[in-house]
């Protein structure tokens, strides 16, 4: 089995290419990664002496159309999986032009290119965002409209249309995945659970927004790159699949959380002005894939982030190198 897994050099990619690599035995996995701010080849820089020639690494933009001719021209792939997108809310408020660039006619020219070239199956890896807000109670299931809030989670949304229709247009072989907030290691530190951790470290204030009250469903990376895979291996084509671990916290807790960890007191959190758009609480019902596939969390939201913390502490230099690239 081939694979080709973009964006494979940011915190998701390559913890999904660690995870297949570890735990299968694909014939090669090829990473096709842009090296934007947020992807580093410092999170795969033990890939090749480990995985040796199952592992390759190609920069290029998913929405270079002759760049992902070269790739699939290569090898004949069975899969493509997307993880591939600029990711960050603010940023998309900022300047939503690179999003709609890579998250929507990136996907595109990658599925136009795996139909090319005869790939059997498509994975999006897509995000709960592109549902909106929820209110106090319920979750979000896959048949919930979508009602995404910002640059970001629209463009994510448009790409997820994107591959639906393929399915229906072209009878392409695709799924997709939506999944709530994950944590863990490699993830760049401009995101809630790295910024804590790091701010908290080196003795600086923890901004949160607003209230600090926004819910969030946490799932560490692992428990996420596992689902992925079971998606890609058993997911039936055309269908969603959401990803949660039922671990809602608000963000305010989760901080305090982190820093309790560390031996912080509460006086390091700030409170700052809320960012546009801002949705307040988001919850996945997860239960498709769980009765469907057999897919379940591992890990335990304390103990992952105790690990993850651990993890930052310990690797200092990856950090610092990925701040500066901020």
């Amino acid at each position: 089995m081939r694979l080709l897994v973009t964006g494979g050099c940011g915190f998701i990619g390559s913890n999904f290419i660690r995870y297949v690599l570890e735990h299968y035995e694909p014939e090669i996995v090829t990473n096709v990664d842009a090296l934007t701010y947020a992807g580093s080849l410092q999170s795969t820089v033990d890939f090749p002496a480990e995985f040796g020639d199952r592992y390759e690494f190609v920069r290029s933009d998913i929405a270079d159309f002759q760049g992902m001719e070269r790739v699939m021209s290569k090898h004949s792939y069975f899969a493509v999986v997307n993880f591939a997108a600029e990711s960050h809310v603010d940023r998309s408020i900022a300047s939503p032009q690179n999003f709609i660039h890579t998250n929507i006619v990136g996907t595109s020219n990658l599925l136009d290119a795996a139909r090319r070239h005869g790939v059997k199956r498509f994975v999006q890896v897509s995000t709960d965002e592109v549902y909106g807000s929820l209110g106090e109670t319920g979750r979000f299931t896959e048949q919930s409209p979508i009602h995404p809030s910002s640059p970001y989670s629209a463009s994510k949304a448009s790409a997820d249309l994107l591959v639906l229709a393929a399915h229906k247009t072209y009878g392409q072989d695709v799924v997709v995945s939506r999944c709530s907030n994950n944590y863990g290691p490699y993830q760049f530190p401009e995101k809630l659970v790295p910024v804590a951790i790091l701010r908290a470290l080196t003795g600086k204030p923890v901004p949160l927004y607003g209230d600090g009250l926004n819910v969030r469903d946490w799932i560490h990376v692992e428990d996420h790159c596992a689902a992925v895979f079971d998606i890609l291996m058993q997911g039936r084509a055309g269908e969603i699949y959401n990803v949660g671990a039922d671990n809602e916290r608000r963000n305010l807790d989760l901080v305090r959380t982190i820093l309790a960890h560390l031996g912080k007191g509460e006086g390091f959190i700030e409170f700052v002005p809320d960012r546009p758009g801002h949705d307040r609480r988001y919850a996945i019902d997860s239960s498709k894939i769980r009765t469907e596939i057999g897919w379940k969390p591992l890990h335990d939201l304390e103990r992952g982030l105790a690990g993850t913390i651990d993890w930052y502490r310990q690797n200092e230099p990856w950090w610092r190198d990925m701040k500066r690239a901020e």
